[in-house]
């Protein structure tokens, strides 16, 4: 082999070890920010704020409606849930690798667990005041045990549910300092309940008539710029 192309092998392999030894540093600096302090802190708030969540939705639904009204729909969970919680942690795997200094603003990540606290507390609230008078489908018939809750937090709140849900899923991304994870679940949760507030409403105005008139005038829905 003439020697010209022994030296051009030579610098080949030069190039290629560098390079391997580059991507052998990068990786393992990215894996060390995936399991860095704030990554573990982070994500294992955000996997106990989602179990604790759905485990105490579906143990409240159990205790009010009891075993035989209750299936796994009570536990909230769907495709379109799945995919949004999916986006969010790939975003943050991303940007901790890409952009590790983005994680570390722990103001703005215990902000957003205070959210998720007090997001729990309203809506739990919300479910415990009701009672037998709150389920996870709207009802388009008045059932004999339905009665039209005013007291405890809905005299300040007349969807505290809906309120603490809002609270909740976009305290989640916050305490993530998931930016555009925030943007699209408080859009989109935002305008999921835009329309399902009207539409539960023309039935609880049908059910309470004058009386659900009179409560909505003088209580806020609990849900930003939604009457």
């Amino acid at each position: 082999m003439p020697q010209q192309e022994m030296s051009f092998l030579k610098h080949l392999w030069g190039d290629l070890e560098v390079q391997i030894s580059i991507l052998t540093l990068y990786c393992s600096a990215s894996f060390s920010e995936i399991f860095s302090y704030t990554a573990c802190r982070q994500l294992s708030q955000m996997f106990l704020s989602i179990i604790f969540f759905h485990s105490s939705e579906y143990i409240l639904a159990l205790a009010v409606h009891g075993k035989s009204n209750v299936n796994l729909k009570s536990l909230l969970i769907s495709p379109s849930y799945l995919a949004a919680m999916f986006f969010s942690l790939l975003e943050y795997l991303i940007e901790i690798v890409l952009f590790p200094g983005m994680k570390e603003y722990w103001w703005i990540s215990y902000l957003g667990l205070v959210m998720v606290i007090v997001g729990e507390i309203i809506r739990k609230a919300a479910i415990i005041t009701a009672g037998y008078s709150f389920t996870h489908l709207i009802r388009t018939n008045r059932e004999e045990n339905h009665r039209l809750i005013t007291h405890g937090i809905y005299r300040f709140i007349r969807h505290p549910a809906y309120c603490g849900f809002f609270i909740w899923s976009v305290g989640t991304q916050i305490m993530l300092c998931n930016p555009l994870s925030m943007i699209g679940f408080a859009i989109v949760v935002w305008r999921f309940f835009a329309q399902r507030i009207p539409y539960e409403e023309y039935f609880l105005r049908q059910f309470f008539g004058s009386s659900y008139d009179e409560y909505a005038r003088g209580v806020p829905s609990g849900v930003p710029f939604v009457k």
